[in-house]
């Protein structure tokens, strides 16, 4: 890796596709191993390669129960993976190379910047410090609050691990859960009226998910919401409204059948969970269409910038929301808390915009027709793969070797993101700066 990383044959954006590779094809070989498996015999190499891309990816679909199929040592395995993916690979690898006092170039730093997606080069190494102390601290804090859950059910050796494995889950947004002891894939089902583990398995969702420049932000400016970035601010702003609104749709339309108190935290999980983590407390099969479509368009936005969640990334909606509402209010530039948005970062959005909607309908459509199930299905397990989610209506362990490919790729195009797979295809292309004649053109 650190040979890798030091390499000027590699732009940053190719650098951090081939290190997600490389952590997807390492952890693929140690799952195939007979100690990965609790019967013994290894998994396939097709389920260890869609088990470790969802791991690294922090997408949480399954072809296999994480709590009877793997032994202690694969779990163990899917952690680091889950943390690994979650942090970033740059960041894990650099921070390595940091604690062993060795020095960072200006080709790591920038790297760096790109994994994070640091608005600068300087202070990323105090930034990367902060990221993974932030970490420890949060999932540290995380699986203290879910022992009293664990411990009493299953006893101090299991309540830990599964205290610690839901904590990491949950934080970096991936959704693997141990619950299937219970029965298989049911993640957080039999907990669906528990306040304590609910509200912390949300706590940790939300504070992966708002991105570490966020809490860099309130470390720095505590109360002082007026100081914050313009970032900081949409994605808190944005977060909450997609938290709330989705919450209010499912406690008034769904889980009918619910007791108030589990209809409550039933609402509030599946609204948190939906744009990223991908644990659930209700059957999602179960729903109205409605809820289906409404829970599509959530994973799709996924969580924000700079942290552990996937998807289009709140901010890339919130500015083009900005400027739809510029073209209608028929100003020049959208504009954020007295702030205009550059034409880069419009253009960048649309563009991220399209390359979701095409692969997420396209993957749909091909699932669709090889598998011959609805579309409707196809399209929530390929936003649940691109917004690396996890959620399922219950049809990924019996897709077939191309369904889970086309799922495969998805879950890599959405934690790498789409134009750093773009930058890296055409890093060398060779630029002119050259500008053609203008005309105009009439669109809607």
């Amino acid at each position: 890796m650190r040979t890798l990383l030091q390499s000027r044959r590699f732009s940053s954006f190719q650098i951090i596709i081939l290190s997600f590779m490389s952590a997807i094809l390492l952890g693929s070989i140690l799952l195939m191993l007979p100690a990965a498996t609790a019967d013994g015999n290894g998994a396939s190499a097709g389920e260890a390669l869609f088990t470790a891309t969802s791991a690294v990816c922090v997408t949480g679909l399954v072809v296999r129960d994480t709590a009877t199929y793997w032994s202690g040592f694969g779990q163990a395995v899917i952690l680091l993976l889950i943390q690994v993916g979650g942090m970033g690979v740059i960041t894990m690898a650099v921070s390595i190379f940091t604690l062993s006092g060795r020095k960072i170039g200006l080709m790591q730093r920038q790297t760096m910047q790109e994994a994070i997606a640091a608005p600068q080069v300087g202070g990323i190494v105090r930034l990367t410090g902060f990221i993974l102390k932030t970490a420890a601290v949060i999932e540290g804090a995380g699986a203290l609050l879910l022992l009293p859950a664990f411990v009493p059910e299953f006893g101090w050796g299991r309540g830990i691990w599964y205290a610690l494995f839901h904590a990491v889950s949950a934080f970096c947004n991936a959704g693997f859960d141990l619950m299937g002891n219970r029965e298989a894939f049911s993640s957080l089902t039999a907990y669906r009226g528990n306040a304590l583990v609910n509200l912390t398995v949300m706590a940790l969702i939300i504070a992966g998910g708002i991105g570490f420049l966020t809490w860099d932000d309130i470390r720095r400016n505590r109360h002082h919401l007026r100081r914050y970035r313009m970032q900081s601010k949409v994605i808190l702003c944005v977060s909450a409204l997609l938290i709330l609104l989705p919450a209010a749709y499912f406690f008034f339309c769904e889980f009918a059948d619910a007791r108030f108190g589990e209809r409550l935290w039933m609402s509030l999980l599946q609204s948190v969970t939906t744009r990223t983590a991908g644990f659930n407390s209700a059957d999602l099969g179960a729903l109205h269409d409605t809820g289906k479509l409404l829970m599509v368009i959530l994973m799709l936005i996924g969580g924000s910038p700079g942290s552990t969640a996937g998807g289009m990334k709140t901010t890339t909606v919130a500015v083009l929301a900005a400027s739809a509402a510029a073209v209608f209010r028929r100003r020049e530039c959208a504009h954020f808390f007295g702030r205009r948005i550059p034409a880069g970062s419009v253009r960048n959005a649309a563009a991220i915009f399209l390359m979701y909607l095409m692969l997420f309908v396209s993957g749909a459509a091909v699932i669709s027709y090889v598998e011959r199930i609805p579309v409707l299905t196809a399209l929530f397990e390929t936003a649940s793969a691109i917004g690396t989610v996890g959620l399922t209506l219950g049809i990924t362990p019996q897709l077939g070797a191309a369904s889970r490919m086309m799922l495969i790729l998805l879950m890599f195009f959405g934690r790498v993101g789409g134009l750093t797979l773009i930058f890296a295809a055409l890093s060398d292309t060779h630029r002119d700066g050259m500008n053609y004649p203008q005309e105009s053109i009439t669109v809607g």
